[in-house]
């Protein structure tokens, strides 16, 4: 039996949030935000925190720096009851996003960081042979873990660890991902609409399903937002189920993120695809029940009774 039921590799930075701004900046003049908060930002770290309330046993491989901002990222993860001792600090510093938020708009500012250090000969091989699934996600915000990725899936196949990828979105928009060697030796994966039409470089979805569906090792989910999800399997038959809508939204950030936490959460304890993908619809749509990525995952119990009482379906986990 493996120590952790998934392995989270990808990237680590803090989120400076910004509210209450007089007005947009500008430059040579200084102007002020009536409210900050600094926390645990990233993608990945959002899928990990919530596979972890969720019930599965996480850990995180991912880059900091020797900073305050790295302990930060630390002893959040380890409050959420990810296991950070895979966390590898080096000497370029913690990443950061500044997210300015002026009313229904936001502006971001992302300092990389160690993002852009982590590869392949910093992740400890012990991971592959702990481990019994691992999620990879955000590739394109780090350029030496994209550089790697073949052999950190094949690291991966020569110990019979899965694999799921959620590529997210390329901020530079030239999807430098030769996918179609990639994902054959990807067990799930799990994007979203818009960027898998990004990643084919196809004008539709069913196009870009289309490409991709001969080259996927399991299955493909697609996150289709508030339309729900649609599961592509291997053999090309699908299943399309709608979202659970949440009719007095918090806010969205991180929803992919938990939908894919209620998905690997779920295959990871053995359940059918089918049965993944309404996890995953659910936890995405738990997800808008309170402010930020994590914010509605404090534990399993509470997400339960959250699924039950909101949508009226009891969670199979």
């Amino acid at each position: 039996m493996k120590r952790y039921d998934i392995a989270a590799i990808g990237e680590l930075n803090v989120d400076i949030i910004l509210n209450g701004i007089e007005s947009e900046p500008e430059i040579g003049k200084e102007k002020f935000a009536r409210d900050m908060t600094v926390t645990l930002g990233s993608s990945t770290a959002i899928f990990a925190a919530n596979a972890a309330a969720l019930g599965s046993r996480v850990c995180f491989v991912g880059m900091v720096g020797r900073d305050s901002f790295g302990s930060l990222v630390r002893s959040s993860l380890e409050a959420k009851g990810v296991d950070t001792r895979f966390l590898i600090e080096g000497d370029t510093p913690t990443g950061a996003t500044i997210c300015m938020n002026y009313g229904e708009d936001r502006a971001n500012l992302t300092y990389p960081g160690a993002m852009d250090v982590m590869g392949f000969d910093d992740i400890d091989p012990a991971v592959f042979e702990l481990a019994g699934h691992i999620h990879l996600s955000s590739l394109f915000l780090q350029p030496r873990l994209l550089q790697d990725i073949d052999r950190v899936l094949d690291a991966a196949a020569a110990r019979g660890v899965t694999v799921s990828l959620d590529t997210q979105w390329d901020p530079a928009e030239t999807w430098q991902l030769d996918y179609r060697s990639v994902l054959p030796k990807v067990t799930l994966f799990l994007p979203n609409e818009k960027e898998l039409q990004a990643l084919t470089g196809k004008s539709s979805l069913e196009a870009a399903i289309a490409e991709v569906t001969p080259l996927l090792g399991r299955a493909m989910l697609v996150k289709c937002g508030s339309r729900g999800s649609l599961l592509v399997r291997r053999d090309g038959s699908r299943t399309e189920l709608p979202a659970f809508l949440n009719r007095a939204v918090v806010d969205a950030i991180g929803a992919g993120d938990s939908c894919n936490a209620g998905f690997i959460s779920a295959f990871v304890k053995g359940l059918p695809l089918e049965a993944c993908q309404e996890t995953g619809n659910l936890t995405g749509a738990v997800n808008t029940t309170a402010a930020g990525g994590t914010g509605a995952f404090t534990s399993l119990e509470h997400v339960r009774n959250l699924c039950r009482d909101r949508f009226g379906r009891a969670i199979q986990l």
